[in-house]
């Protein structure tokens, strides 16, 4: 198996099919409620992730039904490693998709759905509930199967569906939040909490979030759509 082989993409309106199919697990909110799952494995992957990145003592990771989630570590209360811990979740969906999007666009789908198990598999050691477990082992086995048992097209489709819903599905967290916010609710999220470390309003770090998100979603589709 050769990871740096490029892979032909799909056909035109194959790729466009999977934005569809992405849109349309995104848009409605029951069908959002179950698919927001990914998205929480990412947000909290982007904290685990970064957090180590910057010498933070990683202790657990928790994913809940209702598509909430924790991660904790240990280090410094304050300064750059726990700022940047704190930004990696919003902003992480939508930065594995542009990367995803950038191998896609380079032909890497092998490449690509080996680095998303391996990720998922790392991030399994560190899961301290049954349904985080039970909701990283499915969403690795997923990628595991279409891997070894399907062919180079099924694999282009899989890897171009998962892609295009970490780049739509990443735009739609941060205006949850800020929804959330204006009812009064979320007086701990990322936003309030990177607000109280660094003196800098919640809402221009909402600001940042929804940016990322949207350039994210636009830098992807300039690797992914065919015109």
């Amino acid at each position: 198996m050769d990871l740096f082989r490029p892979q032909a993409a799909p056909a035109e309106w194959l790729v466009t099919a999977t934005a569809v199919a992405a849109l349309a697990v995104t848009v409605p909110r029951r069908v959002w409620l179950l698919a927001r799952n990914a998205i929480t494995i990412a947000h909290e992957g982007g904290h685990a992730l970064v957090a180590l990145a910057t010498g933070r003592r990683l202790q657990a990771i928790t994913l809940h039904s209702d598509t909430s989630g924790l991660t904790v570590t240990r280090g410094r209360p304050t300064g750059l490693g726990v700022v940047l811990t704190l930004t990696a979740g919003y902003t992480a969906a939508p930065l594995l998709g542009l990367g995803g999007a950038a191998l896609l666009g380079a032909g890497l789908v092998t490449l690509l759905l080996w680095a998303a198990t391996a990720l998922l598999l790392a991030m399994l050691v560190m899961i301290r509930n049954a349904y985080g477990v039970l909701t990283v082992l499915v969403t690795g086995a997923a990628f595991l199967l279409v891997s070894w048992l399907t062919g180079p097209e099924v694999q282009a489709l899989f890897a171009y569906a998962v892609v295009w819903f970490l780049l739509l599905g990443g735009v739609r967290p941060a205006f949850e939040l800020q929804v959330r916010r204006r009812r009064g609710g979320a007086p701990d999220s990322d936003a309030d909490q990177l607000a109280r470390l660094t003196h800098v309003p919640a809402g221009v770090w909402l600001l940042f979030f929804h940016t990322v998100s949207i350039c994210c979603l636009i830098g992807g589709c300039r690797w992914l759509l065919p015109f």
